[in-house]
């Protein structure tokens, strides 16, 4: 199975957007599974459902953070190296879906920022892009991490 297609899934089974992405890439960052969907629970919904920033894009962004930044050495040099990833990164998901904000993305789809999460329904997943785009911004960082020489050309994940 691809990164791809597991944050997809892991979408589709109840994880909000960033946990989706973050946990696809499990296996690079050095974190147990508790520890990321608790990191990465608050990006969901835009940030806590507020529709800014995609929880896809944060969650690409959290997995660059733990696999390009030394945070031993925190100099300028390093977090302009990491901004720069990030700037990238952000580049390539708004190449694909013209926008890297939340309430952009469902334009179309009745949704709301209230704190109340909603129900994952059959009706949910097909109102709203949510598990395609999780998918993409996968692809969109494994894509990278091969140009990067992080992950292997052609890496099947073992999920």
């Amino acid at each position: 199975m691809n990164r791809s297609e597991i944050a997809k899934k892991n979408f589709e089974s109840g994880m909000n957007c960033a946990q989706a992405v973050v946990s696809a890439f499990s296996d690079l960052i050095g974190m147990d599974a508790e520890t990321i969907l608790k990191v990465s629970a608050p990006f969901g919904g835009g940030i806590g459902r507020m529709r800014e920033v995609c929880g896809t894009v944060s969650g690409m962004m959290m997995v660059a953070g733990l696999i390009f930044y030394n945070a031993s050495s925190p100099t300028n040099s390093e977090k302009s190296a990491l901004y720069a990833r990030e700037q990238e990164l952000a580049k390539r998901f708004r190449a694909e879906f013209g926008s890297i904000i939340c309430r952009d993305l469902l334009s179309g789809v009745k949704t709301d920022s209230s704190p109340t999460a909603e129900e994952r329904t059959p009706q949910y997943y097909k109102k709203r892009p949510c598990s395609e785009i999780c998918a993409h911004a996968a692809q969109i960082l494994e894509d990278y991490l091969k140009e990067q020489g992080i992950l292997m050309p052609e890496t099947e994940v073992r999920q």
